[in-house]
């Protein structure tokens, strides 16, 4: 995993934050708050250690796309306990048919991966302007990596997001995924990256 702060001034609650593949951070520039943000990505290992967020009062975790199962995946290994978890535009079984997106799918997506692929994907997440630069062996590894750990534990998240117009991890099987959890559900009208500017992180946490 690598890890960067978004935001650091030393307040009394972190939000750690599972970001998708290959998008990076940008995709949650445009959210404002006061809480210290450490953002999370590249899953193509779970065991690398992060900074120590022992010292905060309060540890709210927001997982989104691929971090969802990634997140929960490497909660099962830690002993971290956020206060409060959340997941956005991603369920527990990522490489999955019916509560995800089909393993040939995802594998097709690595074997073809190219710099003109990865900006059709960015588009089909909802994004404009220019995709980040990928490293497309690195994002290749990470996408088998996310295959081949199945599944991910099943965890009580306080809040779940489905986006109704999501093209990247099918609506319907995010909705398909999180059956048992309604009373979490909510639902956005969007694409796969809900965000938009002028929202704070406070508007996805409650």
């Amino acid at each position: 995993m690598k890890q960067r702060w978004l935001s650091r001034t030393g307040t009394a609650e972190v939000q750690l934050v599972f970001g998708g593949w290959a998008l990076g951070p940008g995709p949650f520039q445009c959210l404002t708050g006061n809480a210290d943000v450490l953002f999370v990505d590249d899953y193509t290992r779970l065991d690398e250690p992060l900074s120590d967020i022992s010292n905060y009062d309060r540890v709210t975790l927001i997982a989104f796309s691929f971090g969802v199962a990634s997140a929960a995946h490497w909660l099962a290994q830690t002993k971290v306990r956020p206060d409060r978890l959340i997941a956005i535009s991603g369920t527990l079984h990522p490489a999955d048919v019916e509560r995800g997106i089909a393993p040939e799918i995802i594998r097709a997506t690595a074997d073809q991966l190219s710099s003109a692929s990865f900006a059709k994907f960015f588009r089909r997440a909802g994004l404009d302007g220019s995709p980040p630069e990928i490293d497309i062996d690195a994002a290749r590894t990470e996408l088998y990596a996310i295959i081949k750990r199945g599944p991910a534990p099943d965890h009580k998240f306080n809040r779940i997001w489905i986006p109704q117009q999501d093209r990247i991890i099918p609506t319907p099987a995010q909705q398909a995924a999180w059956a048992e959890h309604q009373d979490a559900v909510r639902t956005v009208p969007t694409a796969h990256v809900p965000f938009a500017k002028g929202q704070s992180w406070q508007e996805w946490i409650a």
